[in-house]
């Protein structure tokens, strides 16, 4: 118990930088591990070190204006805490923390429209409380254009299931393939943001819709 407590203060203590890299396409047949592997530039394995920020990629030559939004975390949603039930995320009650360790994106303009590629990297860290065998980590990935009066193009949340073993410090990767909105204007373009984050809510079913009222 004394390690998991050091560990985890350790982990809790370390502030990571984060970047987002360019990279080719992927194809739509290939695995999870084949898809980071392009995505990051490397094996997928979990990497704590932090990419370095890549300089704006044009998407294409018959577009040069447009290019690839950089990746963001939101403020208060770069990390994920769970405690023990009826009590608060802090010391000794806590579960598990989930942090993000590295971002990559992908962008392709197709017919006046963007499809990007997101991939996330983190770890999820056992905390004093003891995590359970499996957890539920969620996060959300938003396209924003920003400045005066900012406005979500399109967001979505996502959650990916970590099986935690005795190390107590479990890789976890994602890959949102279906981000997709469309392309902004040259003028607009530097304008735009990929939002990523935790996000407690996707844990939580989607309402279901209203039934039709009967005439």
């Amino acid at each position: 118990m004394g390690d998991r407590v050091i560990r985890f203060a350790l982990a809790a203590a370390v502030t990571i930088g984060l970047g987002a890299t360019l990279l080719p396409s992927v194809g739509s047949a290939q695995s999870l591990s084949d898809r980071f592997k392009s995505l990051f530039g490397g094996g997928s394995s979990d990497s704590d070190k932090p990419a370095a920020p890549a300089a704006p990629k044009q998407l294409n030559d018959a577009d040069a204006e447009l290019t690839c939004p950089p990746v963001q975390i939101r403020a208060g949603a770069s990390t994920y805490s769970v405690a023990a039930n009826g009590k608060e995320a802090v010391g000794n009650d806590v579960k598990f923390l989930a942090s993000i360790t590295r971002t990559a994106r992908q962008c392709g303009l197709n017919s006046g429209q963007i499809t990007a590629k997101i991939g996330i990297q983190g770890r999820v860290i056992a905390g004093p409380s003891g995590a359970p065998p499996t957890v539920q980590v969620p996060l959300r990935v938003a396209v924003v254009k920003g400045g005066i009066g900012e406005r979500t193009i399109m967001t979505k949340a996502y959650t990916t299931t970590v099986q935690m073993d005795e190390s107590g410090s479990v890789p976890f990767s994602l890959v949102a393939e279906d981000v997709v909105y469309p392309a902004p204007s040259a003028a607009e373009n530097d304008d735009y943001i990929f939002y990523i984050g935790f996000d407690p809510q996707a844990l939580k079913p989607e309402p279901k819709p209203r039934a039709p009222k009967k005439k």
